[in-house]
C-alpha cells in the first residue's frame, strides 16, 4: 500500500514551483491530494469496468453522448506530445475525473471542452462554440461567468451531472516569470455532486439533503431476512444517522430518508429493483467500490472525526452499519477534497424506535409530497406552520418517522400542550425566531472554507435569537415550570459561550456583504490599524480631487480630469484640442505624456505616482487586514461548532414544536391519549389536508366521523353500540361518498399522533402502532412490466405478510382489477386473513357487497356504510359513517354526475335492472352470464330516440341576424318569448 501511495504522489506531484504564500501552499497542498484520489479512482475505475449510474438515464451525460472526433476521445486518455501545454494540463486534469464535467477555470469564466462542452451546452442551453484546434480537429468550447457559476451548478446538478471545479492555484505573473510558455497552476478544489451541496442557492431551505451509503454485507444465521444498513449525513447542517432495516423495508427506508445522491457498491446497484426505488425517491446512484465498504475502517474514521477513542457513548453500532460509516465518510473526503466538514454524533434510527411505514403507503398518504410531486396538498404541507428552515426540516423528519416509544411521544406533546396553552409566549417566541438565521448551514460552510462574511453575520444572529427565546421560556415557565421537553431546549439554547455571540457582534457591521473578497464587513473601531488603512484608502477621492484642482490651475485647461482604469491607474486627461500646453515645457517637465487616445491625450506627473502608490497599498493593507479578521472569526466559530451544533438544533426544534401548536390552535386540534393498549377510537375525525382545501374554496365545513376499533371501554354513540370492540371494518358506499378520504383521515391521525402533534378531532385514544400500510388508489408500473392489478396484488401481499396485531392497515378496492368473481374471492380471503392470522386493526372499503355477510361469521368483523340519500333519482352525499351496510352502489348516478352521455346511463340502468332481475334465478355464474346481453348489437329503434326541435329553436333557425333592423330585431324577440310562453 505504502508502495502505491509513494506511485500515486510521484504521478501527481506538480512540474511547477510553488507559490511561498500560506494561501497557495493549502491550495497547491489541496490539489495535490485531488490529484491523488484521482489517480486513485482511476485505478479503481479499472477494476469496475461499469459506468455510473445516473438518476435518468434520459438525460444528457457525457457518457451518453457520442463523440464528435479524436480528440474528444483523447480528453480521456494521457495527453499527445503535440499537445500545447494549456490543452496538456486540461487533459491531465480530465483524466482524473472522468466520470465529471469539468469547470476549467480560465480568467472569469469556468471554461469547459470536448464532450463536457457538448453535455453542458445542451443541459443549460448554452451556445457551443469552438477554441483551437487538438490533433487536427476543432474543440468544442462552452462557458459560463464565475459570478454565475452556482445558477449553473445546480442546473446540472438537477440534470444528474458531478462537476469538478478546478481553480487557478496561482497568480498569471507569477507563472510569466517561469517563462512564457510556463502554464498558470491549476488543480480540482472540489466535486460538486448532488449529495454534498452547501451553497444556500443549491439547496431547499425547507428539506435535508442527505448523502446516503447502502451497504448489503452478509447476513448473520441468527437472522432469516438479509439485513441493509444505512449511514446518511447532510453534510449542509451536519446530521448524520445510522440504520439497518430489513431488505423488504429498503423501499421506505430510502423514501424516509428522501435523500439526494445514494453511494452503493457496484453489485447493489446492478438490482433493478434497487436503482428504480432510488430513482423514485428522486436521488442520484452513484457506484463505489467495494473495498471502501470497510467496518475496521469505518470505526476508525468514525472515532477520528468524533474526536474519541471509543464508540460506545454513542451506541452499539454493527459491522454493517460501520461499513457503511466508513464508505461514506470516504466519498466525503474524496468530493471534499481533503476538508473536513461538521459532523454532529450519529443518531440510530432502527425500526424498533419508530413506526414502520412501507414506500407504498408513503406515496397513498401524501406526507410529505402529493402524488403530483409538489408540496402543496401533502400533510406536510396542511401542518407546517414554522418560521425558519431549520423548524421545517425537523418537522418533515418528524412527520417521515413518527415514534413508538409513548413516553417520548408524551414528552413531545407536553411541549406543544404548554405552547398550546401560553398563547402569547408562542406569539413571542415565533416573533424572535423569524429573525434566526440557518446556523447549521452558516456554521458547516465556514468549516469547509466556503463562508463568507454573512455567514458569520448568521451565526451572531442566530446565537442572539437563541439567547432571546431562553430569555422567554424562562420569563414564561411560571409557578408549574416548563415541561421536560422545553426545559432541555432552553439549557440547549444557552450552551455556547457569549463570548462568541460577543466577539461576533463587535466585530460585524449589521449588514454585511455576500464575499470576503470584498471586505467592508468588519466593524468600525474593532482593529485600529484596519481603521487607518481605511481612512487612507477612503480619503483617495478627496486627494485626487485636490489633486486635480491644483492641475486645473497650474495648467489653465478647464475640462482637465485626473481619472483611473486597471490597466494605467490614475492618470491625467485632456481633450486632444487641448493638449498642446501639456507637451511643451515648461509642462512637459511635470506632466509626462503616457497615451493618445482618438479624442483625449493622457498624462502621469510624479506626484501623482506617489499618491496612487500611497492609496493602492492602504486599500490592499485593509482587505488583507480584513481577510486577518475573518479567519480569526471563522476559527473562533470552529473552537465552539459543537455548541453551535446544539444551539441551531434547539432553535429547530423549538420552532417545530411552536409551529405545531399554532397549527392546533388555528384548525382546532386536541392532544391524542397514546398508550400500549390495542385501542383504536377517534372521535370526530377529520382530513387534516381536506378540510384546509375547503376553507380555502370556502365549500362549507369538513363533516367530522368517528372511528372505533377494538375499544378497550367503548363509550360511543347509540349508532356505533354493535361495532365498538370490532377490529375490522368493511366500509361501503358509493364512490364520491368519502370512503378513501375515510379511510386515509384515520392513517393521518396515527402518523400525526406518533410524531408528538395534536390531531384534527374531537378526541383520540390510540394504542400505539408498529407498522401503517395503506393501499388506496390504483397505479401501474409499466416500466418494471407491472399492470395495475399485479401493482394491487404486491401491495397487498406486502401487508399480509408483514402485518402485525399492533399494525394499523387502510385498504380500498381490494380485487377490482380483475374478474368479479376472482376479484371477490380474493378479497374475501384478504378479510379472513386480516381477522385470522395478522389480527390488525384495519380499514376494509369495498364496493363487493357480499363481504358484508362476514360480518356475522368472524366475531371481530363489523360493517359500517356511508350514508347517502336519494332524490328524484339523484343521490345526494351526506358524508357520514354510519352502521350497517349499503345495498347498493350508485354508480350509475355517479356516473350521470360525472358527465356520461344519457343514452350511456339508460342503457346501463336497463342492464342494472336486467342483471338484479336474473341474478336470483340463474342457478350458476354461467347461466348467468348466458343471459345478459351485454355485448348484443341493440336495433336501432331500441336506442332513444332524439327529441324533435321546439318552435323555438326552429324560430331561432330560421333568423338571420345580420339582416335585422334594429327594429325586426326587437319584434323578433317578442315573437321568441311568445312562442317560448306558448310552448310551456
Amino acid at each position: 500500500m505504502a508502495g502505491a501511495r509513494a506511485q500515486w504522489a510521484q504521478k501527481c506531484a506538480p512540474g511547477t514551483p510553488r507559490s511561498s504564500t500560506p494561501m497557495a501552499e493549502a491550495l497547491w497542498s489541496a490539489g495535490f491530494i485531488g490529484k491523488a484520489l484521482g489517480a486513485m479512482a482511476r485505478d479503481l475505475d479499472k477494476h469496475r469496468g461499469q459506468p455510473p449510474h445516473g438518476r435518468d438515464a434520459a438525460q444528457p451525460t457525457a457518457d451518453a453522448l457520442p463523440h464528435g472526433n479524436e480528440a474528444a476521445e483523447a480528453a480521456s486518455g494521457p495527453a499527445p506530445a503535440s499537445a500545447t501545454p494549456s490543452m496538456a494540463q486540461f487533459l491531465e486534469i480530465k483524466a482524473a475525473h472522468r466520470d465529471c464535467l469539468l469547470f476549467y477555470r480560465m480568467g472569469d469564466f469556468y471554461e469547459l471542452f470536448f464532450d463536457d462542452a457538448i453535455a453542458a451546452a445542451q443541459a443549460l442551453g448554452i451556445v457551443l462554440t469552438k477554441r483551437g484546434k487538438h490533433l487536427g480537429t476543432d474543440i468544442p468550447m462552452c462557458g459560463v461567468p464565475v459570478h454565475r457559476a452556482e445558477e449553473y451548478l445546480q442546473r446540472l446538478i438537477r440534470h444528474g451531472f458531478r462537476v469538478a471545479v478546478c481553480e487557478q492555484l496561482e497568480d498569471p505573473l507569477a507563472a510569466r516569470k517561469r517563462g512564457s510558455k510556463a502554464v498558470v497552476h491549476r488543480a480540482v478544489v472540489r466535486l460538486v455532486t448532488p449529495g454534498t451541496l452547501t451553497e444556500d442557492s443549491l439547496l431547499d431551505a425547507k428539506a435535508r439533503n442527505y448523502l446516503t451509503a447502502i451497504f448489503d454485507g452478509p447476513t448473520p444465521a441468527a437472522r432469516q431476512c438479509p439485513q441493509l444498513a444505512l449511514a446518511s449525513l447532510d453534510i449542509s447542517t451536519g446530521e448524520f444517522e445510522v440504520s439497518e432495516v430489513p431488505a423488504l423495508d429498503l423501499p421506505g427506508e430510502i423514501m424516509r430518508l428522501a435523500p439526494s445522491e445514494v453511494i452503493a457498491a457496484d453489485r447493489l446497484l446492478a438490482n433493478a429493483n434497487v436503482r428504480q426505488w432510488i430513482a423514485t425517491a428522486g436521488a442520484t446512484a452513484t457506484p463505489v467500490a467495494d473495498p471502501s465498504f470497510d467496518s475496521l475502517a469505518g470505526q476508525r474514521l468514525l472515532k477520528a472525526r468524533l474526536g474519541v477513542a471509543d464508540l460506545k457513548a454513542f451506541g452499539a453500532f454493527s459491522r454493517g452499519e460501520l461499513a457503511a460509516i466508513g464508505a461514506l465518510l470516504k466519498y466525503v473526503e474524496l468530493t471534499q477534497i481533503g476538508r473536513a466538514p461538521y459532523l454532529r454524533p450519529p443518531r440510530r434510527a432502527t425500526p424498533a424506535n419508530r413506526l414502520v411505514i412501507d414506500a407504498a403507503s408513503r406515496a397513498s398518504l401524501e406526507l410529505l409530497r402529493s402524488l403530483s410531486g409538489d408540496r402543496e396538498g401533502s400533510l406536510l404541507h396542511a401542518i407546517d406552520r414554522t418560521v425558519t428552515g431549520a423548524g421545517a426540516r425537523e418537522l418533515a423528519a418528524r412527520l417521515s418517522a413518527p415514534l413508538r416509544d409513548p413516553a417520548a411521544i408524551a414528552s413531545r406533546l407536553d411541549a406543544v400542550g404548554f405552547l398550546f396553552d401560553n398563547e402569547t409566549l408562542r406569539g413571542d417566541l415565533r416573533g424572535a425566531l423569524r429573525g434566526a438565521a440557518d446556523v447549521a448551514r452558516a456554521r458547516s460552510r465556514l468549516a469547509l472554507q466556503r463562508g463568507g462574511p454573512r455567514d458569520l453575520a448568521a451565526v451572531r444572529d442566530g446565537l442572539a435569537t437563541a439567547s432571546q427565546c431562553a430569555r422567554r421560556l424562562s420569563e414564561g415557565a411560571g409557578g408549574i415550570g416548563l415541561p421536560d421537553g422545553l426545559a432541555g431546549l432552553q439549557q440547549r439554547l444557552t450552551q455556547s459561550s457569549g463570548a462568541l455571540a460577543d466577539l461576533l457582534t463587535r466585530a460585524l457591521v449589521d449588514d454585511p456583504g455576500h464575499h470576503r473578497r470584498d471586505g467592508g464587513f468588519v466593524r468600525s473601531g474593532f482593529r485600529p490599524e484596519l481603521d487607518a488603512a481605511r481612512t487612507l484608502r477612503d480619503d483617495s477621492r478627496k486627494v485626487m480631487a485636490e489633486l486635480e484642482a491644483k492641475y486645473l490651475e497650474e495648467t489653465g485647461i478647464r475640462s482637465l480630469k485626473v481619472r483611473h482604469n486597471n490597466i494605467l491607474g490614475f492618470y491625467v486627461e485632456v481633450p486632444a484640442a487641448q493638449a498642446k500646453p501639456l507637451l511643451s515645457e515648461p509642462l512637459a517637465l511635470i506632466f509626462r505624456h503616457r497615451q493618445t487616445m482618438a479624442g483625449a491625450q493622457r498624462f502621469a506627473t510624479e506626484e501623482l505616482l506617489a499618491t496612487e502608490s500611497r492609496i493602492v497599498t492602504s486599500a490592499d493593507r485593509a482587505l488583507a487586514l480584513e481577510q486577518e479578521v475573518f479567519a480569526e472569526l471563522a476559527g473562533a466559530v470552529a473552537t465552539h461548532g459543537e455548541a453551535l451544533g446544539e444551539v441551531a438544533a434547539a432553535l429547530g426544534e423549538l420552532d417545530c414544536e411552536a409551529g405545531l401548536a399554532e397549527v392546533a390552535a388555528e384548525q382546532g386540534y386536541v392532544r391524542p391519549v397514546l398508550d400500549d393498549s390495542p385501542t383504536f377510537e377517534i372521535r370526530g375525525g377529520r382530513h387534516p389536508v381536506v378540510e384546509q382545501a375547503l376553507q380555502a374554496a370556502k365549500s362549507g365545513a369538513f363533516i367530522a366521523n368517528d372511528c372505533v376499533l377494538a375499544a378497550v371501554h367503548p363509550q360511543c354513540p347509540k349508532e356505533f353500540d354493535e361495532v365498538s370492540r370490532a377490529r375490522l371494518w368493511l366500509v361501503t358506499g358509493p364512490n364520491m361518498a368519502g370512503k378513501s378520504t375515510f379511510l386515509r383521515q384515520n392513517a393521518l391521525i396515527t402518523v400525526l399522533a406518533q410524531m408528538g402533534s395534536f390531531v384534527p378531532a374531537r378526541s383520540a385514544a390510540i394504542g400505539i402502532v408498529d407498522r401503517l400500510f395503506s393501499r388506496v388508489g390504483a397505479a401501474d408500473d409499466l416500466a418494471r412490466g407491472r399492470s395495475t392489478f399485479m401493482v394491487e396484488m404486491v401491495e397487498t401481499a406486502a401487508i399480509l405478510n408483514q402485518a402485525t396485531d399492533r399494525s394499523l392497515v387502510i385498504l380500498d378496492e381490494i380485487g377490482r382489477g380483475t374478474a368479479t368473481f376472482d376479484g371477490l374471492s380474493i378479497a374475501w380471503a384478504v378479510v379472513e386473513h386480516l381477522h385470522e392470522v395478522n389480527r390488525c386493526r384495519a380499514l376494509f372499503a369495498t364496493h363487493y357487497h357480499e363481504l358484508t355477510v362476514l360480518a356475522d361469521r368472524l366475531a371481530e368483523v363489523a360493517n359500517v356504510t356511508m350514508e347517502v340519500r336519494e332524490w328524484r333519482d339523484e343521490i345526494v352525499f351526506l358524508h357520514r359513517v354510519k352502521r350497517g351496510a349499503a345495498d347498493r352502489s350508485y354508480g350509475i348516478q355517479v356516473g350521470k354526475l360525472a358527465g356520461l352521455p344519457k343514452a350511456v346511463t339508460m342503457r346501463a340502468a336497463q342492464v342494472l335492472a336486467l342483471l338484479e332481475k336474473t341474478q336470483g334465478k340463474a342457478a350458476d355464474g354461467e347461466a348467468l352470464l348466458a343471459d345478459l346481453p351485454l355485448f348484443a348489437a341493440r336495433p336501432a329503434s331500441a336506442m332513444p330516440a332524439a327529441p324533435p326541435p321546439s318552435p323555438v329553436e326552429e324560430a331561432l333557425a330560421a333568423i338571420s341576424p345580420d339582416e335585422l333592423t334594429p327594429k325586426a330585431a326587437l319584434e323578433t324577440l317578442y315573437r321568441l318569448k311568445e312562442l317560448a310562453g306558448t310552448n310551456k
